[in-house]
């Protein structure tokens, strides 16, 4: 049974801009994850997309398309996830794109399954946080922002983006004491099972990306941390 966004525990995330064997690409979807999110930050076409939904339709797990780019946005996925990068320096990646991929393909996903994260990006350095312009936060402020989206927006994911290096648990531990009604997803590092087994202590979802295409065997490992 496929299982909705809101009981994922662990996720692995493809990137179409980059090459996986088949090999590799059935090993991650049938590994028992809960679903596999498609989604990056560049170079993502709509050719590679459908190449991939087309290749990960073979087998029985649940297929989200992240909207990060509109040339991208096409139909026949199991979930839509539209990001908002809260602590974006522009409004561009707060809310303009999405008010331009919905003004173009908003018709043919007004009975799909849309849901918003609020993604707050926590490495300066990634090439997500220099996209979007990303302010740097304190502690107190990723709370503060995590709460605005939970509480205020009443968005259904909040999304903690380290994007590449590992995060602070104690302050993921911080964002899961004000989330309320949200989901938790957090990712960032998670190239291990110690990693994975605490990082899940705190975030309702762990989203297992990069290391898939470093270390196979280490990114299945993961999964079995989350049961």
């Amino acid at each position: 049974m496929l299982l909705p966004y809101d009981e994922w525990r662990h996720v692995f995330k493809l990137d179409p801009a980059k090459e996986i064997e088949e090999t590799t690409l059935e090993a991650i979807a049938t590994s028992g994850t809960d679903a596999i999110i498609v989604g990056g930050t560049d170079d993502i076409t709509l050719d590679a997309t459908l190449d991939l939904l087309m290749r990960l339709r073979r087998y029985p797990v649940a297929v989200a398309l992240e909207i990060s780019e509109l040339e991208a946005a096409t139909m026949g996925f199991d979930t839509y996830l539209t990001p908002s990068v809260l602590n974006s320096g522009t409004l561009e990646y707060l809310v303009e794109k999405q008010v331009e991929a919905l003004q173009e393909v908003g018709h043919m996903l007004a009975h799909a399954d849309l849901v918003g994260e609020g993604y707050i990006v926590l490495n300066p350095e990634a090439k997500v946080a220099r996209v979007t312009k990303a302010k740097v936060l304190q502690d107190e402020q990723v709370v503060a922002y995590a709460q605005l989206a939970d509480s205020v927006f009443r968005l259904p994911i909040v999304y903690l983006e380290y994007s590449g290096i590992y995060g602070n648990p104690e302050v993921v531990a911080a964002v899961k004491d004000v989330v309320r009604q949200a989901r938790l997803f957090y990712g960032g590092g998670i190239d291990s099972v110690e990693r994975a087994r605490e990082m899940f202590r705190y975030a309702d979802t762990i989203v297992v990306g990069n290391v898939i295409y470093e270390d196979l065997k280490a990114a299945l490992a993961t999964v079995e941390a989350t049961r």
